[in-house]
Parts: C-alpha cells; structure tokens; sequence
C-alpha cells in the first residue's frame, strides 16, 4: 500500500478530477493507493493508465456524473467510464473483480503517476473470462 506519491499524501478520503474538472470524485484510501497496475488488454495499452483498486461503495461522484459516458466491450462486463468533454478514463468496473471499481491514479489530486516508478502489468491479453477470438470490433459498444 502506498501511502504517498512525491510530495503528496495520500488522504483516507482523496479527491480527484479529471482533465478539464466537469466531473470530481472522492476516493476512499484508508490503505493509502492499492494494487497499482498496469494492463496489456486491448483497451489498457491504448490508454495507458496507471490503476488501483477500490470497493464499489469506496468512490463517490462529487460533480458531473452527468459528464461521464460508459463504454463497454467483448464480453460487456466491465464498465469504464470517461469524461465526455475531455475523454479522461477515471475508473471503470472490473471484469476478473465485479466487486471492485479500478480507477485512474493519475486522477488523484497532487500525484503524478510517473513518481510510483515501476508497477506490475497484468496480463490482460489471455484474460480467463475469454473463451474463444472475437473478430474485430465484435461486441464493442457505447453508450
């Protein structure tokens, strides 16, 4: 668990935002930031976050849920979720864990994801919840 980034503490109750602020969040981190990761999933390795974990009930919409847009794909289980006027991912719902949202670090008010240095990448690619190639685009939506 980590419990500050840089200079940056990382508070029980933290806020984030994304890029352009319409839509801030809280996230709660009495562990400070678990599980950062990277993912070599078809949609991880495009945008390039660093992620952590929290329980569903540890995220909370302070302003412009109306802002966020949901895009699911492939087997329509996790849901990620980004800012409509900047495109920002900021957590999504996993797939290997329903019960818990992961969440983009570099939202965090006052961290720089780039001073966690290395974090692991899993293996997104052989996900256990795929059972056979999907063609191109097959199952992509948005809402």
């Amino acid at each position: 668990m980590i419990k500050e980034v840089g200079s940056t503490v990382i508070q029980e109750f933290h806020k984030a935002q994304c890029h352009c602020g319409s839509v801030e969040f809280e996230l709660h981190l009495p562990q400070g930031i678990e599980k950062p990761r990277r993912c070599d999933c078809s949609i991880c390795r495009r945008k390039g976050a660093i992620v952590a974990s929290v329980k569903l009930d540890g995220i909370r919409i302070l302003k412009g849920k109306e802002h966020l847009k949901l895009y699911q794909f492939n087997t329509n289980t996790a849901k990620h979720y980004f800012c409509s006027n900047c495109g920002i991912y900021t957590h999504h719902q996993r797939r290997s864990d329903p019960s818990e949202y992961g969440f983009n670090v570099g939202c965090l008010n006052g961290v720089n994801p780039f001073d966690l240095g290395d974090v692991v990448t899993n293996d997104g690619v052989n996900h256990p919840a795929d059972k056979r190639e999907r063609t191109t685009y097959e199952g992509y939506r948005h809402a």
